[in-house]
């Protein structure tokens, strides 16, 4: 039975087939591709583009969808509605699939059709949330494989290099969500990365790589240490690199967010009891130090070029990662303590409610399996020979670390020796790593943290802004 209402003339999935004429159907997108572009060989020296989609509208029903066109067309329909969107498509042609073939690339379906889509023939409307039944969007909670079919992510790394190459089914809570990563490929086409930590009761860290759009997308909503994801027709490898396994999305590769099943519902409770034991502390601690690495950050910045890139990039600025060869021009630490330090949870690590002295992620743990450490959340102005980034975010171990001190060893200073070490600090030339990204409720509109802040070496410092005066005359010339 297809859940929709009966009022409209919708065809369900279970019941297409070829004769048909002018069907309409409805269903939630439970999985979506990039669009590409292929050399027409109907006409030589131009393209055809395509994208293709996964549509269901029962728990034991769903079908693919493939549309092809001009490349202004194909775009603008794949912009149009994302996984977990609800649409509507009028009529679509219905072609008999050649299973083996189609599905070693595309997700395998229980019908033995799939759709078409053409740009003078069909029609793909998105639904409100108004006009979608309930029923119809709680199919987006099931997994599209037998929810008991699936490896534990101890499984894959007990097993190793055997599995290597293989397609397996993955249940996981997420651990944490890395930022994408965007790239040039030696053919001169565009490449995004990004990388999800994975864990269970069996593994504490596993990752799995997106390398489209439309799974980066979704990845960047989940919610780390809240979310379970059961993923299925995922691609395992051995990354030698690394010397670990580690899992891919592809194609094939269909995702169902926060699950509803038994098997899901037993990670949920793993999730909630190792946040009340405290037993993911550690291992986030460690992942946060880990994040981001310092040496693959190389491009430098001055504050002028910073606050042009964010003007010109109209509200939908990527993430950017740099250096800047200047100086902390604002760092108040000698007045109010309490303007520089805050209490985090010592499960998640999130700043607590001031308050209530209650943690937001942890609030429905019991008080007395709780505990607060105190960190530093410190806002700094960093300046250049350019201009001015002002309440930049200076926290944690990173501002240990910048100050020289713990946060329990400041707390003992005298104010004489906390005015010192501030003007120990303030207007020394430093290499500054950071991380940019535009944040319309930050006061700035710019929100900058500080991955790391130290003395620079005169000479790097000299010749790095050396040869950036020399690319500007360039540029300008």
């Amino acid at each position: 039975m297809a859940y929709f209402s009966s009022t409209r003339d919708f065809v369900a999935l279970s019941d297409l087939h070829p004769n048909l004429a002018h069907p309409n159907v409805i269903g939630v997108v439970i999985g979506k591709t990039d669009v590409r572009g292929f050399p027409d060989r109907k006409n030589i020296g131009s393209e055809r583009y395509t994208f293709s989609f996964t549509i269901r509208d029962s728990p034991t029903y769903f079908i693919n969808v493939n549309s092809w066109g001009r490349e202004e067309y194909i775009r603008s329909l794949s912009e149009s509605f994302r996984v977990g969107d609800c649409v509507t498509i009028e009529n679509p042609l219905v072609q008999t699939k050649e299973a083996e073939r189609e599905e070693k690339f595309n997700p395998v379906t229980p019908s033995c059709y799939k759709l078409l889509i053409s740009e003078n023939h069909s029609v793909v409307k998105t639904c409100s949330s108004y006009e979608t039944d309930t029923k119809l969007l709680s199919v987006l909670h099931l997994p599209v494989k037998d929810p008991q079919d699936y490896y534990s992510l101890g499984d894959i790394t007990a097993n190793g290099q055997s599995l290597n190459g293989r397609i397996l089914n993955v249940l996981a809570a997420v651990m944490s969500v890395g930022e994408p990563k965007y790239f040039i490929t030696p053919d001169k086409r565009k490449g995004q990365r990004c990388e999800v930590k994975l864990y269970d009761e069996t593994e504490m860290s596993f990752p799995i790589v997106c390398w489209d759009n439309e799974s980066i997308q979704l990845a960047q909503s989940w919610i780390p240490r809240e979310t379970v994801i059961f993923a299925s027709d995922v691609r395992i490898n051995f990354d030698k690199f690394r010397n670990c396994m580690t899992a891919t999305v592809i194609s094939k590769t269909i995702i169902t967010t926060n699950p509803d099943t038994a098997e899901a519902n037993i990670l949920f409770s793993f999730l909630k009891e190792s946040a009340q034991s405290g037993a993911l502390h550690d291992k986030m601690e460690e992942q946060s130090k880990e994040s981001t690495n310092l040496e693959t950050i190389v491009d430098v910045y001055t504050v002028e070029q910073l606050k042009v890139k964010a003007l010109q990039n109209d509200g939908k600025l990527d993430p950017v990662y740099g250096i800047i060869y200047g100086y902390i021009s604002t760092l108040d630490i000698d007045n109010d303590a309490s303007k520089v330090i805050r209490n985090r949870c010592s499960i998640c690590r999130c700043v607590v409610n001031e308050m209530s002295n209650t943690c937001t992620f942890c609030g429905d743990i019991s008080s007395d399996s709780k505990s607060t450490f105190t960190s530093f959340d410190i806002l700094v102005d960093l300046s250049d020979h350019t201009g001015t980034l002002s309440s930049c975010y200076l926290s944690d171990c990173v501002a240990e670390e910048t100050l020289g001190c713990t946060v329990h060893e400041f707390l003992t200073l005298t104010e004489d020796k906390k005015t010192a070490l501030k003007w120990h600090l303030l207007l020394e030339r430093s290499k500054i790593y950071f991380k940019l990204t535009l944040s319309p409720s930050w006061r700035t509109g710019l929100k900058v943290n500080v991955l790391s802040c130290k003395l620079a070496d005169p000479t790097e410092a000299s010749q790095s802004l050396l040869q950036k005066g020399k690319r500007l005359h360039y540029m300008a010339c």
